[in-house]
């Protein structure tokens, strides 16, 4: 669930449309309006009569994951009705940010501060003070690292959803902290179908309550239980349009289906929600990059190699733009960001082209943390694999190590425990095998990533480990083996350009025109004819299937 790669059910019941109208009065100075839609939230709370209303706003927010205006939302709501203890918990809610990071030590500070604010007032009702131990229980001051204190808020969460069982945002807080609670090497999925399993029926009783519908596309966030989530997809972007990532989620299931023109479509309103937020001076123009990189990927899955190109060029164009702003420098999430995405998108661009010599040639940005240098080695390994330079491979392989070291001695240092990070050690000794000229273990170690990977799904943004297990076996002469992993791998994501490319390679090696052909013709289904690319690919799968008709 952790939407950056660092190298790092029960089925739901189709529900109609219904779009969410919650759209609470703001007390002043706010920046919402009569026609924002967040989703429908209605948050019982014992604060003045006159920033309820807001206070449920201001909720709606944590469950679009639009913190960085739930804060403010919250500080206003403390500042009209100094009684309201709920205030406070928002406030500290605001900064916690579950399955996207984990607080530093200004944030914990910050957090236990205003949940001492909420214990002190004593108008709080049982309910709420309820809320404000959960919290607690996380942000309390002690040695504890991230996962007692996420388990202590899980357990707390727990109890007050089963005594609040009518509580919709209990339940929907309480499903995010379970798939919170993920250890970084669980590969079951069982978090995540627990935590489907108090969001169903919550959903089928509250179809537009922000929360339930966002959390069901985190909890499906994967191969096996996509499909689960692509009724919540279909919703979520129309009853909360005004959040930036309330419009981009519905393409992280897109994208594990392979639904292209679903994902273009869910990230281009992202970006144009992202820009309008901006208008009125609401933070959420950094959403926009997160879109573009879904946005790329969709559009050269569906080779429209044009607009990939386009929407790099103006997204480095928008970083340099904004990094330029006072105060940027020293923001320490933004001085991640800039580089993360300055990198990861043109580096995607190159690898899903397949120009190996442009890969091999990248250099990590100067000052980049660590953790985002390492998308440049992986690249770079897989390049060199591919060229059959085994030294410039090994180099690859020793430079992500040397940078993983400090990243485990950095604040991020869960980065490098998760099972993604052995995904990709194993991906990349496998082409440094291969570089070297031996098929056997190349086969082993990408075998083992592509093993591990298919448990969990590879990332959205991602090239998967089973479609480069095929590559190495179709290039080793293996076609028969490559096109059982071609198979299995746009099984688990499927219309992949590469994948049916490679698949129609090897059926073709093997002699199988029939399977050849109808590879090939959904390649070009799925990219108009290659009506917007000249990629070599659908020239033969165009000459091909010409043949293969007469």
């Amino acid at each position: 669930m952790n939407e950056k790669k660092f190298w790092l059910g029960s089925a739901l019941v189709a529900l109609p449309l219904l779009c969410g109208t919650v759209q609470s009065a703001a007390p002043a100075g706010s920046p919402s309006t009569d026609s924002e839609r967040l989703g429908t939230v209605a948050f019982p709370n014992s604060c003045a009569p006159s920033v309820r209303a807001s206070f449920s706003r201001g909720v709606a927010l944590l469950h679009d994951f639009w913190y960085a205006e739930a804060k403010p939302q919250f500080q206003r709501i403390a500042a009209a009705d100094p009684s309201c203890a709920m205030a406070h918990w928002g406030i500290a809610m605001s900064g916690f940010h579950q399955i996207w990071d984990r607080p530093d030590a200004t944030t914990m500070a910050m957090g236990w501060r205003e949940l001492q604010a909420a214990q002190a007032h004593p108008a709080a009702t049982a309910r709420e003070r309820a809320y404000i131990a959960a919290l607690a229980a996380f942000f309390r001051p002690g040695e504890a690292d991230f996962q007692p204190r996420i388990d202590a808020y899980v357990q707390a969460m727990g109890q007050l959803y089963a005594r609040y069982p009518r509580d919709v945002d209990a339940g929907a807080f309480y499903a995010l902290a379970l798939l919170a609670q993920e250890r970084p090497d669980d590969s079951s999925l069982g978090q995540e179908h627990h935590a489907m399993a108090v969001l169903a029926p919550l959903w089928r009783k509250y179809p537009d309550h922000p929360g339930l519908v966002h959390y069901i596309i985190h909890a499906c966030d994967t191969p096996s239980m996509a499909a689960d989530g692509l009724a919540a997809a279909r919703l979520y972007g129309t009853i909360a349009a005004s959040g930036p990532h309330a419009v981009h989620m519905p393409g992280h299931i897109f994208a594990r289906l392979g639904l292209w023109q679903e994902d273009i479509d869910a990230n281009r309103g992202s970006v144009q929600a992202s820009q309008a937020a901006d208008v009125r001076h609401e933070s959420g123009w950094m959403d926009q990059f997160h879109s573009d990189d879904f946005l790329v990927y969709a559009y050269l899955q569906s080779g429209q190699d044009e607009n990939a190109h386009a929407t790099v060029a103006a997204a480095i164009q928008a970083l340099a733009e904004h990094e330029a702003m006072p105060g940027m420098s020293t923001d320490d999430f933004m001085a991640e960001m800039f580089p993360y995405y300055r990198t990861k998108l043109p580096l995607f661009v190159a690898l899903e082209m397949r120009n190996w010599e442009e890969v091999a040639a990248l250099e990590p940005i100067s000052g980049a943390p660590p953790e985002t240098q390492t998308q440049v080695f992986w690249a770079r390994a897989i390049a060199h694999g591919h060229l059959h330079q085994p030294e410039a491979a090994r180099a690859d392989l020793a430079a992500r190590e040397a940078l993983l070291e400090q990243v485990r001695k950095g604040h991020h240092a869960y980065y490098a425990q998760g099972i993604g990070t052995k995904i990709v050690s194993s991906e990349m000794q496998a082409w440094v095998a291969f570089a070297a000229g031996d098929n056997t273990e190349a086969v082993r170690y990408m075998r083992d990533a592509a093993d591990l990977q298919d448990k969990v799904g590879q990332g959205e943004v991602d090239i998967p480990a089973r479609e480069m297990l095929a590559d190495i076996l179709l290039e080793s002469g293996q076609a028969q083996a490559a096109l059982a992993e071609y198979r299995r791998a746009l099984a688990l994501s499927p219309n992949r350009f590469n994948g049916l490319y490679g698949a129609g390679r090897a059926a073709e090696a093997i002699g199988d025109t029939a399977l050849a052909h109808e590879y090939y013709v959904t390649l070009l289904k799925i990219t108009d004819g290659g009506a917007r690319t000249a990629r070599a690919e659908i020239e033969h799968a165009r000459s091909f299937s010409a043949a293969a008709s007469l």
